[in-house]
């Protein structure tokens, strides 16, 4: 398979935006599992895109093309905004300065009225002054986070944008179901899922990144969709919270254990590393990166 070699431009892409569950911290073990060469990369829950950044921001790129999905259709305008309309994205969010009451005023805006600059300028603006970075919605799709207090926040990063610009091009943005967003993937692509975690204990659901939550049926979904794209010769990785529960439902795949620090959360002392599980529907590669120093070097396969 040819790779292609990228500009200067697209160097050290990285996130846009902060995310509940982003995976900045759990790149270079996720890398070290990945196939050496992908032909369509897709990410079914993007959210911050941290590996797809990674990926599109190495010397040579490990995939041809590339899809990133979110159920969030805010996240998925911004990434559009960023991708198609990135001088108006810019001068539109250096309007905007870090004060309480406009914060408010732009919070109570209904984005499903404002085109993608307009509704990708609201985003990263209520994502670098909310409290603690957090995303999330209540049941009627509604923001509903509160100001953030900070020094000073940056709010226009144009250099990150348009790294982020040079990432996107050419790649699919879509807003569906994960699994519509693997349809018609075939041997040779790959697809990486990042979804809502199971909960650590009965008290620890958090699945309000979309109003459209993520519940214990969807996570059966997805156990079901991973053996599907095995049996049709898509290699596909996942990552969750390593509980007994997730061990539980996805026995039979190949896992490896790994520490990754979680920098979001409401209350500062559970912001630590947490136990996570990087999920395999196929076999190690003969010849693979070394792996990341903070990763268990063992792999497992949990019982039938």
């Amino acid at each position: 398979m040819r790779r292609r070699a990228l500009t200067h431009d697209v160097h050290e892409a990285r996130p846009i935006v902060k995310w509940a569950g982003g995976k900045a911290a759990l790149v270079p073990a996720l890398l070290a599992e990945l196939p050496q060469e992908i032909r369509t990369y897709v990410e079914p829950f993007a959210g911050g895109a941290a590996l797809f950044f990674a990926l599109a921001s190495a010397p040579v790129r490990r995939f041809r093309r590339a899809r990133l999905n979110d159920r969030n259709a805010e996240l998925v305008a911004c990434y559009r905004a960023v991708q198609r309309e990135l001088p108006a994205l810019v001068e539109r969010l250096g309007t905007y300065r870090y004060d309480k009451e406009l914060y408010y005023q732009v919070r109570d805006i209904d984005p499903r009225e404002l085109g993608d600059v307009e509704r990708g300028a609201r985003l990263l603006f209520l994502n670098r002054t909310c409290f603690n970075g957090l995303w999330r919605e209540n049941s009627k799709g509604k923001f509903n986070v509160p100001f953030g207090t900070y020094k000073n926040p940056r709010i226009l990063d144009p250099l990150l944008l348009e790294r982020a610009n040079a990432a996107l091009a050419g790649v699919k943005l879509t807003n569906d179901d994960f699994a519509a967003a693997c349809g018609r993937l075939v041997a040779g692509d790959f697809v990486y899922f990042d979804p809502p975690y199971v909960p650590a204990t009965r008290t620890a659901s958090f699945t309000a990144y979309s109003a459209s939550g993520f519940t214990m049926v969807d996570q059966q979904r997805l156990v079901t969709l991973l053996a599907d794209l095995a049996k049709r010769g898509v290699k596909a990785m996942l990552s969750n919270a390593d509980t007994p529960e997730t061990r539980k439902l996805y026995a039979g795949f190949r896992w490896v254990p790994v520490s990754a620090r979680r920098p979001i959360n409401s209350d500062p002392s559970k912001r630590g590393a947490a136990g996570e599980l990087i999920v395999m529907n196929f076999e190690a590669e003969a010849v693979a990166p070394a792996r990341a120093p903070r990763a268990k070097s063992t792999a497992r396969r949990g019982a039938r």
